[in-house]
């Protein structure tokens, strides 16, 4: 099933932002993020400016040790910037507490991550309604039965994971990050241990709650093909964005990621 959707919108990309909005799904300013002290420190991120509008698609993309994966913990809350800010839906996160992220990232988050993260011993029903679980609201099966047709696995709800292939459990994986109807959607490599076809199934599902759900998703991805899904590929090199590409082939990602790797502009800071 491919459901490559033909709405696009576009991405506010890498920009400095001037105040909370509630038209952004994820703003991050002047956003550092820095592991160890004096020479031996690592800045895993040097200054990230971004703004994200609801209902887009972003792919981010760079070399290994770019900071792609910092930029996604710290954008979704799982690790706290050296300095900066970050917003989710209008909502400054930097200065909460642990428990108050916790709540959020249960309540108004959705993860999807290429190891999938399904809890063997709960049926596929069960890890669907896990975040409304955690977050002490009504387990409601009508929604989970919703959101489990959407991704092709309505007669599934009472298997357990280990009873489906990668790509289900994938599916029920979107299915949950989509139960709570969130604010953003954070995708960690989701496609990473997919095969092509099925690959394009769920990337194919992302694009479709972008264009008919209207949830936002940002990608992190090492992969061209996947890239294209999105409505904007922001690459990231050294700890900063070295700009964007709108709606380009795999050919043309590919040729951009080349140039980052050989060192060609890994140092650029691009307005997109």
């Amino acid at each position: 099933m491919r459901l490559r959707g033909n709405k696009r919108r576009t991405t506010g990309g890498p920009t400095g932002v001037q105040g909370g909005s509630s038209s952004f799904a994820v703003e991050l300013r002047g956003v550092r993020r820095q592991y160890g002290r004096g020479n031996g420190a690592v800045h895993a991120l040097a200054g990230i400016d971004l703004a994200l509008s609801r209902g887009t698609f972003t792919a981010v993309m760079g070399p290994s040790g770019s900071g792609k994966s910092t930029f996604l913990q710290c954008a979704a809350g799982l690790d706290r910037p050296s300095a900066g800010s970050v917003r989710l839906g209008g909502t400054e996160i930097t200065g909460m507490r642990e428990n108050q992220l916790t709540e959020l990232r249960r309540s108004r988050l959705g993860f999807v991550f290429q190891a999938f993260n399904l809890l063997p011993s709960l049926t596929v029903e069960q890890n669907v309604l896990l975040p409304m679980r955690l977050a002490g609201q009504r387990r409601d099966r009508r929604r989970a039965a919703e959101v489990l047709t959407r991704v092709g696995l309505a007669d599934k709800a009472g298997r357990r994971p280990g009873e489906l292939s990668g790509g289900q459990q994938q599916r029920v994986a979107i299915a949950r990050a989509l139960v709570t109807s969130p604010d953003v959607i954070f995708a960690d490599e989701p496609t990473g241990a997919l095969d092509t076809t099925t690959a394009a199934d769920i990337l194919g599902l992302l694009r479709h709650a972008v264009d008919s759900l209207g949830a936002t998703v940002v990608m992190v991805t090492h992969d061209p093909a996947a890239a294209t899904w999105a409505d904007r590929v922001l690459f990231l090199a050294e700890g900063v964005f070295a700009g964007g590409l709108d709606r380009g082939s795999p050919e043309q990602i590919a040729a951009r990621m080349a140039a980052l790797t050989s060192g060609a502009g890994a140092t650029a800071r691009v307005a997109a």
